[in-house]
């Protein structure tokens, strides 16, 4: 949503995005670019596909803009979670 809304305000002939996400676990000590070396790790892997006859500057600022999607700064920040049981 975060692209399409960025290439229509600039004009972008986008015809479409399809975002697929693979969920798996990795033991931290294997993920070089990692900075937590215990324990597993949540590792999500990002396919993004853009439909229409884009410049590969457009193409290279389309997954700049796909990194400051609210849902992925979420996903990439420290999270802090409160419980209330009522």
């Amino acid at each position: 949503m975060t692209i399409a809304l960025y290439a229509r305000r600039k004009g972008w002939p986008l015809t479409g995005v399809t975002v697929r996400l693979r969920h798996s676990r990795i033991h931290a000590e294997d993920c070089a670019e990692c900075e937590t070396k215990r324990a597993l790790l949540d590792r999500i892997e990002r396919e993004i596909s853009v439909a229409g006859e884009l410049t590969k500057e457009q193409r290279t600022k389309v997954l700049e803009i796909a990194d400051k999607c609210p849902v992925h700064r979420t996903l990439t920040s420290e999270i802090n979670i409160r419980t209330i049981l009522l």
